[in-house]
């Protein structure tokens, strides 16, 4: 077995100015905003800490470049990439692999130290075991241009999950006694999975390391670090995106009701009184100063919320209702109601403070949301909606679809939605999927976008700016 990659040497100040700007622009190209005087306060902070503690740099540059929640993981695998834990690797591009090892032997000898280290908590020890188990086991191809290093074929060889009993097994028979110190048996597991998860991501950092050095680190960076949170894409985000996603919920409903009273601020102003403004002029000598305007004062808007929750769709809708609740004072009354093939009123499970990632399942429980089958049919779920709900649209009320309009070949009924859009006082439908999918298949968004306000909203970024922006005041 090849033995781990070197240590990264301290850069030269031209190489290390690159390093910076390589790595600031790999944040802006993952959404994160940094402008110029961040960068400057990086440079600067970089010259204060030195390169001696990598760690140190590290949390150096976070504190100076992020600005808001969610960006961590981000930060931490971009800057694992252009400020690498070591430098090199045992082949060049092109150049033939190592003799193959034996990897049941390699494996077994993998897991027993990985086994040893998980016990001790040596987080360093586990990233050298992570270099070490990518290049016996992570190797894949033969040639330039197929060449490179996978941590899932790594981790589908490693199985560290399956170590969860022996390590446990190890802790209570240690000096510490049963409880690992007073931790209680399920402390003791939950602590050990959360250092399996870390050896998880040290062996993905390490894959992308080796792979940035063959492949370029600018490509790596732009391509293989998983997004923001807030960048996600909703019918791609799996439970754990999903649970991250919820988590930022309150931030982001904070920054919308900010946006939202700030127009609402302006729109109070109304136009410009052009008598007034006139009159105000002549102490000026003709010259509008001050301009008077015919002030209004707006009520706030009422929302209705129309959501599918079927299928991949769920984790889009869930997502929304859990944002307009958390700024349901921003309005002066909201309604939601969910649907599949059916539609019923869901405001009291949302209102309530019911844990987000049982939203779904309530739903899906205790509202008559389907029927017969399981599978989404807007024209049925928009015809009941208009025959038994209607009253909850008015000439205030501003009515959010939310779902992928595929009607899996049942009518789309649109006079249905055209009886909502004359009603309401503006219809608009936020569609997860992109814009190029729209019309094909069973899909019927083009035909709902000729009553409805049709918009991509493929993530909470985009979600955000549409309501922001769309929502009246």
């Amino acid at each position: 077995m090849t033995g781990p990659q070197a240590p990264a040497t301290p850069a030269d100040p031209p190489d290390l100015a690159a390093r910076l700007t390589g790595l600031v622009q790999a944040l802006r190209g993952h959404g994160l905003r940094i402008g110029p005087g961040e960068t400057a306060d990086a440079a600067a902070a970089l010259a204060v800490l030195g390169l001696a503690d990598r760690e140190q740099v590290r949390e150096g540059l976070a504190a100076v470049l992020l600005r808001a929640g969610g960006q961590r993981a981000v930060f931490d695998a971009v800057f694992d990439l252009f400020f690498p834990l070591g430098v090199g690797t045992p082949h060049g591009a092109g150049q033939p692999p190592d003799p193959p090892v034996d990897r049941p032997a390699a494996v077994a000898e993998l897991r027993d130290r990985l086994a040893e280290a998980l016990a001790a908590g040596d987080r360093a020890a586990g990233a050298r075991i992570a270099g070490e188990a990518v290049e016996a086991l992570g190797r894949y191809g033969t040639s330039p241009g197929t060449d490179g290093w996978s941590a899932y074929q790594t981790l589908g060889l490693l199985h560290p999950e399956t170590l969860l009993a022996r390590v446990l097994a190890a802790l209570r028979a240690g000096p510490a006694g049963p409880d690992d110190g007073g931790l209680g048996d399920r402390l003791a597991e939950d602590e050990v999975r959360r250092r399996i998860r870390e050896f998880r991501a040290q062996v993905g950092t390490e894959a992308r390391r080796r792979v940035a050095e063959v492949r370029g680190t600018e490509r790596i960076a732009a391509r293989a670090v998983a997004p923001a949170p807030d960048r996600v894409d909703f019918l791609a985000a799996g439970p754990e995106q999903l649970a991250e996603l919820r988590r930022t919920v309150q931030p982001l409903a904070r920054k919308l009701a900010t946006r939202l009273a700030a127009r609402r601020r302006r729109a109070a102003h109304g136009r410009i009184d052009l008598r007034r403004t006139l009159r105000r002029s002549l102490s000026t000598g003709g010259v509008p100063m001050r301009p008077a305007y015919r002030r209004r004062r707006p009520a706030r808007p009422e929302i209705v919320l129309l959501c599918d929750v079927s299928g991949s769709v769920a984790g889009f809708a869930q997502f929304t209702m859990l944002l307009v609740r958390a700024m349901r004072d921003q309005f002066a009354r909201v309604r939601v109601f969910a649907f599949v093939n059916r539609t019923d009123e869901v405001t009291r499970l949302v209102a309530a403070d019911t844990d987000p990632a049982e939203l779904g399942r309530r739903i899906l429980t205790e509202a008559a949301v389907a029927g017969w089958h399981g599978s989404s049919d807007y024209g049925a779920a928009l015809g009941e909606f208009a025959e038994r709900h209607l009253d909850a649209v008015g000439p205030r009320t501003a009515v959010l679809v939310l779902g992928d309009a595929r009607t899996n070949g049942w009518d789309p009924n649109l006079p249905a939605l055209q009886r909502i859009a004359d009603r309401a006082r503006r219809v608009i439908w936020l569609n997860p999927e992109q814009a190029t999918l729209w019309g094909t298949g069973d899909s019927a968004a083009l035909a709902y976008a000729t009553v409805a306000e049709m918009h991509p909203c493929r993530n909470a970024r985009r979600l955000t700016d549409l309501v922001a922006r769309l929502l009246p005041v």
